[in-house]
């Protein structure tokens, strides 16, 4: 029952995940475009527009790479999976 990971690694690990996979496709893309993007519209009173892209340099921070161009270390596929990994081993209260 311990050894299982918490949801909120599982899910912070699969979007690090995707978004080097998304990253490594290119710049002409459509998803590209989605994750880069910044949103339209008018969101309800109280909330943030917020980008996709927040989400992968919050995860970033997390480890202690926040400085980094995460768009140009996703190219390397060997450094950006032991993100992935260091991502999934914080630990979640």
């Amino acid at each position: 029952m311990y050894s299982l990971p918490s949801n909120v690694r599982v899910i912070k690990t699969r979007r690090m995940r995707w978004a080097g996979h998304v990253a490594r496709m290119g710049e002409r893309r459509n998803v590209f475009r989605v994750l880069v993007g910044i949103p339209e519209g008018k969101r309800p009173y109280g909330k943030p527009r917020r980008r996709r892209e927040f989400n992968v340099k919050v995860g970033l921070q997390e480890v202690g790479c926040g400085g980094i161009e995460w768009i140009e270390l996703a190219q390397d596929r060997d450094k950006w999976r032991a993100l992935v990994h260091a991502v999934m081993k914080l630990w979640v209260p």
